[in-house]
């Protein structure tokens, strides 16, 4: 899950100079929900919050399949689970969409301490990191922009460390620091000289489990190990630094090994009076491959599968299909996200809006769409209906979830349901990232948000503004 992926993606679609295409000029009628709607929606609520049909859907997911790293033999696993999860549930309609993508294995990883101090260091290699055993002195960085001024071959057969402390939000705005630590650090590490990198893990835990995920090699430089240390260990190792120089060893096994193909599995409740137009709802299925990836992001995958199922089974079914989605791979680069919106771009006008669940399993406490004018006063009804969850309505605030991000910046309308994620950067891409860690009740509350969401916005008459978008000028 990249939780800084929402704010940048919201910033990248307010700040892009864009127009819609010419049928999207004219004024378009006010868009608003029947009250019969309303009513089956608050009876809908009441009927998700009893029941535990997602938090049953997640322990099947992180049980029977357990980690599920893209590409590994568990992804596979992964995708036959879903296919089958829903036709069990009964869903009309059931599918999958292939998903390529750079195939990265984890085999082993260890550090240690040399010298007179001689100790393990707890740590993981980051996604994307080459194999390699270094040894080396270590150059402690307070953070990115110091390691970054440091002088070209400065560090010349040493290891770098960035010691940077994420900060703890309940909307998770403190991974934008910690993940860019991850994402930009070894290459300028690799700028500086330096042989490895290494930093304190991009969480808020104090647990000794490093925070593994994807980094990234800027073009044209030799990627060098790359890794995570446990918070702990980052302590550790910062005050044996302050004690004198230290050398360590990183030993770290693993790579890229070609392509792998793996798949979006999807199914549809069919809408009663629009079959072809749809409200997209989902999360991604696959995991890190430390925890069982109950939180990032089988939650997701269960209560929106789960909210799917209780729509389908009111008596009167909504105007529109519901769609759900189990995205392949977000994890090393949002390949399932950008996968459906490349094949689902020429029907995007049939998209009615949508929303992903990848940031836990934490209660709910916000609601915010991209609804233009014409849809305010619907978008007001569906805040309305989440009220009694204890979700405020926020218009106009944060932005699509990572996979919908893609087709977002296409043109797709989007709403986030926030979820308080105060201790989420304690489990995410840990192997503390495991099912004992879901309240049942907070994520019935998510299936009774996501289930209300939809169904009204499945029921409106009239859209939410999916429109395709192109560059102004052309």
């Amino acid at each position: 899950m990249r939780a800084t992926l929402s704010v940048a993606i919201a910033t990248l679609l307010s700040a892009a100079v864009l127009s819609t295409s010419g049928h999207a000029a004219a004024a378009q009628p006010t868009t608003r929900i029947p009250d019969k709607a309303m009513a089956t929606a608050a009876q809908l609520r009441e009927t998700a919050l009893a029941s535990d049909l997602g938090y049953r859907i997640t322990e099947s997911l992180t049980t029977e399949v357990g980690p599920r790293m893209a590409g590994s033999e568990a992804d596979a696993r992964a995708v036959a689970w879903a296919v089958a999860k829903f036709k069990e549930l009964g869903f009309d309609k059931v599918w999958t969409e292939p998903v390529t993508f750079p195939k990265w294995e984890r085999r082993s990883e260890s550090a240690r301490v040399l010298g007179v101090s001689a100790q393990p260091l707890h740590l993981t290699a980051l996604g994307g990191s080459p194999a390699g055993t270094v040894e080396g002195e270590v150059v402690r960085f307070a953070d990115l922009a110091a390691l970054e001024a440091a002088p070209a071959g400065s560090l010349a057969g040493k290891i770098a460390f960035i010691d940077y402390k994420m900060e703890r939000a309940r909307d998770g705005a403190g991974y934008g620091p910690g993940s860019r630590v991850r994402s930009k650090g070894p290459s300028a590490a690799i700028r500086a000289g330096a042989s490895a990198y290494l930093m304190r893990s991009a969480g808020t835990d104090s647990h000794r489990n490093p925070h593994t995920g994807i980094t990234r090699f800027d073009e044209g430089l030799t990627p060098i190990p790359s890794a995570a240390l446990a918070v702990p260990d980052a302590d550790q190792l910062a005050r044996l630094l302050a004690r004198g120089p230290v050398k360590v060893s990183v030993a770290l096994d693993c790579g890229w090994d070609g392509e792998y193909t793996s798949a979006n599995v999807i199914g549809e409740i069919r809408g009663a009076s629009k079959p072809n137009e749809v409200v997209v709802i989902g999360g991604h299925l696959d995991s890190w491959d430390l925890g069982t990836g109950a939180i990032d992001d089988g939650a997701g995958v269960g209560l929106t599968m789960a909210a799917g199922k209780l729509i389908g089974n009111l008596k009167q079914r909504p105007a529109r299909t519901i769609r759900v989605v189990a995205f392949a791979n977000e994890e090393q680069g949002l390949y399932g996200g950008k996968a459906y919106a490349n094949a689902h771009v020429g029907d995007l006008h049939k998209h009615q809006i949508g929303a992903e669940s990848d940031f836990g399993a934490g209660r709910i406490y916000e609601y915010s769409s991209s609804a233009p004018e014409h849809a305010k006063q619907a978008d007001e009804q569906i805040a309305q209906a989440l009220a009694p969850l204890g979700i405020a309505y926020v218009p106009g605030k944060g932005g699509p979830g990572p996979d919908i991000g893609p087709f977002a910046e296409k043109g797709l309308a989007w709403a986030r349901l926030a979820q308080d994620g105060s201790d989420y950067f304690d489990l995410h891409h840990t192997p503390d990232d495991t099912f004992d860690k879901i309240d049942p009740k907070a994520l019935a509350q998510n299936v009774a948000a996501y289930a209300v969401f939809a169904y009204l916005a499945a029921s409106a008459e009239g859209s939410f503004g999916s429109e395709p978008k192109v560059e102004a000028g052309k």
